[in-house]
Order: C-alpha cells, then sequence, then structure tokens
C-alpha cells in the first residue's frame, strides 16, 4: 500500500518536473556571436547575431558637434538572430557602438 502511494507521488513529481523544464526560459537563448559594421562615411550601422534564439540591435552613442546638445543615442530595431538590424547615423562624431540582446 505504501509502495503504490509511493509510485503516485513519484510520478506527479516527475511529470511536474517535466513541465517545469519545458517552459523553462532556456528556450529563449540571448543571441550570440554577434558583430556590427559601422560606416561613417555612408552614415550607416549594423549588427548581426548568428546564433541563439532572443533579440538583438544595433546601439550607436555620437556626440554633437555642439557641445551644449550632448549625446545622440541611436538604436536600431529589435531583430531575431540571423537578421540584420540597422539604422541610419549622423554625420557627429562616434562615441561608441555596440549590439544589444535580449532572449
Amino acid at each position: 500500500m505504501h509502495a503504490r502511494r509511493w509510485a503516485a507521488g513519484a510520478a506527479t513529481t516527475l511529470l511536474t518536473a517535466t513541465a517545469l523544464v519545458a517552459a523553462a526560459p532556456g528556450a529563449l537563448a540571448a543571441p550570440t556571436d554577434c558583430g556590427y559594421q559601422l560606416d561613417t562615411q555612408q552614415r550607416w550601422a549594423s549588427s548581426l547575431c548568428t546564433t541563439g534564439t532572443g533579440e538583438h540591435r544595433i546601439r550607436v552613442l555620437q556626440k554633437h558637434f555642439l557641445p551644449e546638445v550632448g549625446l545622440i543615442p541611436i538604436e536600431g530595431p529589435w531583430q531575431p538572430a540571423g537578421t540584420v538590424s540597422f539604422t541610419n547615423i549622423t554625420p557627429h562624431t562616434t562615441i561608441s557602438v555596440w549590439v544589444e540582446t535580449r532572449g
């Protein structure tokens, strides 16, 4: 009798654990193998992540030539891994470029 209750409880626990693993957020892994391109002459930037299942976008920070204006944050659209995120940039000085990811 105790063995039957234990087996039923173990089966329920196993089913619950299996459901939790199946629903785990690991299915959406942040993109990896990411890189970017920057062309200041033609004024564009892009990013591409080749693996993973999340999304990425290109981010650029520029400095306006008028100091009182300050920094210019620019971002491309979120794109799934394997797809390019593209944005135009200004003719101002580029301070930094990076790929932002979310999973």
